[in-house]
């Protein structure tokens, strides 16, 4: 299966592992060393950097994959900065602050014998299908020609202490009342670096009392999987939260890019009310800037970026879109309702522990408990995404355009799939899976009878 050509080597087909926004697949079977090594020299080809920078998620084939990644690199003549353990955010903030290309290892919220790697541009600028990672597959299919002059070096910086002082820069929490915090880290690297931003591992402490879950580090994930969009992946912080009378609680994904918020009740809170939430504070201090919303999330945002002078942005669903808005733009903030959270001031990149930082930093300056100050961004009833298999998905796509198009009222637009507008605060949007026959259906309305009712006519056709 594999020729060697130079120092990357070549690969016939490696459509399996080089995805849309990443390179994912089952370690060895899909991801092995030698696939990382090509990745590194490709990459390295594709950016014509003098130096990479790079971390690692606490999965046991991360630290094997990253080393491979970097003597592919080296072997390119160009050096790498190794910052050990970190979260993808912290990679982020190497790549924004050191103005060089990065590399995270890892696969976030998938099971334990699944490892990726995430690239990105100097600045954090991202890497996709269309901006890198089809070069790199075409590169490596085709074979890598050899470096001819010097291999780079390798070394070791420690920029932890550095992301927790910067990510404290953007929001102080040192004033605000004292609040009771349970994280589940879920295993995952929240338990590495929620300690050195919230707590005092490295930094003075704040007024902020940790209870900490699962913060060991263990890639088996072996409490519960390291993905909070699964409401069974809350249970545990949900009665924690509610045995112990905390005043928040704070889930992170395997990668700590994407933080879930639940109230004093134990409820969730929608990444949606968040996204609100956050968007009227950066609004506070950026009047009248641009703020992102992908089209799925919650009719709300956009109202209440509107009524606070801001100017809301829809976009497609997805981290390139949305990146791509706020460079065009100049967006101050960017959120997603699947608990992506983007700020122009973290070089547009997403950090949930900046936007956990935002939670915080709102319920604490005030005395109410967080369901009442997030009730304030609620105003909807949302389905949540409802897939469903099909075999024909332009077909059901289709049927639902001709049920829907000619109602009284209703309006249709292909931003993304399809989004039908039904008036009176009521809407849907369906948009096909690129990698599995499914349709994913999500629906909002005033109130629970009305989204009932519209989700369950748009499955009757989708579904038959």
């Amino acid at each position: 299966m594999q020729e060697h050509t130079g120092s990357g080597g070549r690969y016939r087909d490696l459509s399996a592992i080089i995805k849309a926004y990443d390179v994912r697949g089952v370690v060895p079977d899909e991801l092995d060393a030698g696939r990382a090594r090509a990745v590194g020299a490709a990459f390295a080809r594709l950016t014509g950097a003098e130096v990479i920078v790079t971390a690692h998620d606490m999965r046991e084939s991360s630290v094997p994959l990253s080393r491979a990644f970097a003597e592919g690199v080296t072997a390119q003549g160009v050096d790498v900065i190794e910052t050990g353990l970190g979260s993808t955010d912290l990679l982020y903030f190497a790549s924004g602050s050191l103005d060089t290309p990065g590399a995270m290892f890892t696969a976030s919220h998938n099971p334990a014998r699944y490892n990726g790697i995430k690239l990105c541009r100097a600045g954090a600028a991202p890497v996709g299908q269309d901006t890198g990672l089809a070069e790199i597959r075409s590169m490596i299919e085709s074979g890598l020609p050899a470096h001819t002059g010097p291999a780079g070096t390798v070394s070791s910086r420690d920029l932890l202490g550095d992301y927790a002082g910067y990510l404290r820069s953007l929001v102080d929490l040192r004033s605000i009342r004292r609040l009771s915090v349970v994280i589940d880290a879920g295993n995952g690297m929240a338990g590495h670096t929620a300690p050195s931003v919230l707590g005092d591992a490295v930094l003075p402490g704040l007024p902020l009392t940790i209870l900490p879950m699962y913060f060991e580090l263990d890639g088996s994930f072996p409490n519960h999987e390291a993905n909070p969009l699964d409401p069974a992946n809350l249970v545990d912080l949900q009665a924690k939260v509610r045995e112990v009378g905390a005043d928040v609680g704070l889930a992170f994904d395997g990668d700590a890019d994407r933080c879930f918020v639940v109230d004093e009740c134990g409820d969730p809170v929608s990444p949606s009310a968040i996204t609100a939430l956050v968007a009227v504070r950066e609004l506070e201090r950026v009047p009248g800037a641009a703020i992102i919303h992908n089209l799925i999330t919650s009719r709300a945002v956009p109202e209440i970026v509107a009524e606070h002078g801001g100017r809301p942005v829809r976009t497609r669903v997805g981290h390139s879109f949305i990146k791509g808005e706020m460079a065009t733009t100049g967006a101050v903030f960017g959120g997603e309702h699947s608990a992506h959270y983007y700020f122009r001031d973290f070089w547009r990149a997403d950090t949930g522990m900046l936007a956990a930082m935002h939670v915080l930093a709102a319920l604490g300056s005030q005395d109410g408990p967080l369901s009442s100050l997030t009730a304030r961004y609620r105003r909807y009833v949302a389905s949540g995404e409802i897939n469903s298999t099909v075999d024909d998905q332009a077909a059901s796509l289709a049927a639902v355009q001709e049920r829907f198009g000619g109602r009284d009222g209703a309006s249709l637009d292909r931003l993304d799939g399809l989004t039908v507008d039904l008036g009176a605060g009521s809407w849907f949007n369906i948009r096909a899976s690129n990698t599995e026959p499914l349709l994913r259906l999500n629906v909002e309305a005033p109130d629970e009878t009305g989204m009932r009712a519209v989700r369950d006519e748009v499955l009757s056709v989708i579904r038959g």
